[in-house]
């Protein structure tokens, strides 16, 4: 079977390679190095400089142009063009400080707004976490299933009970071979998705009542997992960069019973943080020490921008507390719902709780995906959707930068495909929201992500899809509507 090679592969460099060039012009123009009306390096200087072709840079400044970052004088080159103005686009959102201590979870009727219009074409999909299916392996994928079903029909129509397809199993597990890891499908366990991947995990390891440590902000499904099964959440500080903050988890564990971690250590959502690999460490080697089990949420890893892929928890342990928790929903497929969670220690309970809910999963999709997997297709498309992603949000980073109010931050994720916007102070996300609705333009609102509702001033938005002129009149419209807020 193919694997992910250590080196990547010659496009796969290359399209580091002109990625590494469009960031590094809107990393000049963002810190005012490149100021607007200036002309913009030579092909032949900046190619030299940065040791890549012409052609490639080339390539890259083609793509600022179409950007609306730079312009083409006849004769004259590349220049910046007047109307840039990137103030804000370099400042991160600030971090916060959360209250620590353990609440109940509320969500009344937001959760399912973002999600009743996700699927509508009418809106543009700024709010919930979906990738656009132009991205996706549509192709390959259904020639993976009509195979499957060709070639075991009969096993494509049976029950597949927990914990899972064989093949798949062992397909997910070779996938980690790459991080330095050793994984036995025995300890895979197939899930409808990675939000039955953390439920599962929460079953495994918590009862009603039980506290969970959570990053704030965190990802709202988990708040609302929480709140179904009775949980209580306390919320830990978090950086925008390296994520959540170990100093402040140590000291709530030192002065409440925690029972279990959940976090998204690399590209978290909705920030896009990614914790470094010592922190990592230190974070497993911490709840190691005190016996508790950490859930890891790591659905964005494969989704990196740079030219290698972070690790996950599981990299550091060394006791069996950590479960890892993912799926292809935001790579390959979100309509097949293939998700796993691996443990040893916790695999029976994750098993019995399966089988007490879901009993059993569809077959095809798990036979399709496995070989989907085996003929190495994946990693050639992860090339490809990995530029779109990295292209998506840096375009759209910088045209809200362009067109939303002063005093605005945009985090910078290093992967995954959605920003952390923090607007103005006094602006009222809920009421954006209604405002962006009644022009069929969705977003999340920052409240939806934390327990306590704090982040009132702040959005998520979903760069989950191909730039066009709809996405773009909607961009503008938004940073219409946040000003006339003001």
């Amino acid at each position: 079977m193919a694997r992910e090679a250590t080196v990547p592969s010659p496009s796969e460099r290359g399209a580091f390679l002109y990625d590494q060039v469009t960031r590094h012009v809107l990393g000049l123009v963002e810190k005012g190095t490149l100021k607007p009306g200036d002309r913009a390096p030579s092909l032949r200087g900046l190619g030299r400089q940065l040791g890549v072709s012409i052609s490639t840079v080339t390539q890259a400044y083609n793509a600022l142009q179409e950007m609306g970052v730079l312009r083409v004088r006849p004769q004259s080159g590349y220049f910046v063009d007047r109307a840039v103005e990137p103030t804000q686009e370099t400042r991160l959102p600030r971090k916060t400080s959360v209250s620590r201590q353990p609440r109940k979870v509320r969500f009344g009727e937001l959760f399912e707004q973002i999600f009743s219009v996700a699927n509508d074409p009418a809106v543009v999909p700024f709010g919930a976490a979906v990738p656009a299916v132009e991205l996706m392996p549509v192709k390959g994928l259904m020639r993976a299933t009509q195979r499957a079903a060709a070639r075991v029909p009969e096993q494509a129509v049976d029950y597949c009970f927990p914990p899972g397809h064989l093949e798949l199993r062992r397909e997910i597990a070779r996938r980690y071979i790459d991080l330095g890891l050793s994984v036995d499908p025995d300890d895979v366990v197939v899930t409808s998705g990675c939000s039955e991947a953390l439920a599962l995990s929460l079953q495994a390891v918590t009862r009603r009542g039980d506290i969970v440590a959570v990053e704030s902000p965190t990802y709202f499904s988990v708040l609302r997992l929480i709140e179904r099964m009775g949980l209580l959440a306390v919320e830990i500080d978090s950086d925008p960069e390296t994520g959540l903050c170990l100093d402040a988890l140590e000291s709530a564990i030192d002065t409440m019973d925690i029972k279990a971690v959940v976090g998204v250590l690399n590209f978290s959502n909705p920030v896009g943080s990614l914790m470094p690999a010592d922190a990592k460490q230190r974070l497993v080697d911490m709840l190691d020490g005190a016996g508790i089990p950490l859930i890891e949420d790591d659905i964005y890893g494969d989704l990196y921008f740079g030219d290698q892929r972070p690790p996950v928890a599981r990299c550091f342990d060394r006791s069996g507390g950590v479960l890892t928790c993912s799926s292809f929903s935001k790579s390959i497929a979100p309509g097949y719902r293939i998700g796993w969670v691996i443990s040893d220690r916790y695999r029976d309970e994750i098993i019995e709780w399966k089988q007490a809910t879901s009993s059993a999963m569809c077959s095809l999709p798990q036979i399709a995906m496995a070989d989907y997997l085996r003929s190495g297709e994946y990693e050639r498309h992860l090339v490809r959707l990995r530029s779109a992603y990295r292209g998506q949000v840096d375009k759209m980073r910088f045209m809200l930068a362009r067109h939303l109010p002063a005093g605005t931050r945009i985090s910078n994720p290093q992967g995954g495909f959605v920003l952390w916007i923090e607007l103005p102070r006094g602006t009222d996300a809920l009421e954006l929201l209604q405002l962006a609705l009644a022009e069929n333009i969705s977003l999340t609102p920052g409240m939806m992500f934390s327990a306590t509702r704090k982040y009132r001033n702040f959005i998520r938005v979903n760069c989950g899809h191909p730039w066009d002129q709809r996405i773009e009149d909607a961009v503008v419209r938004l940073g219409q509507l946040v000003a006339s807020m003001a």
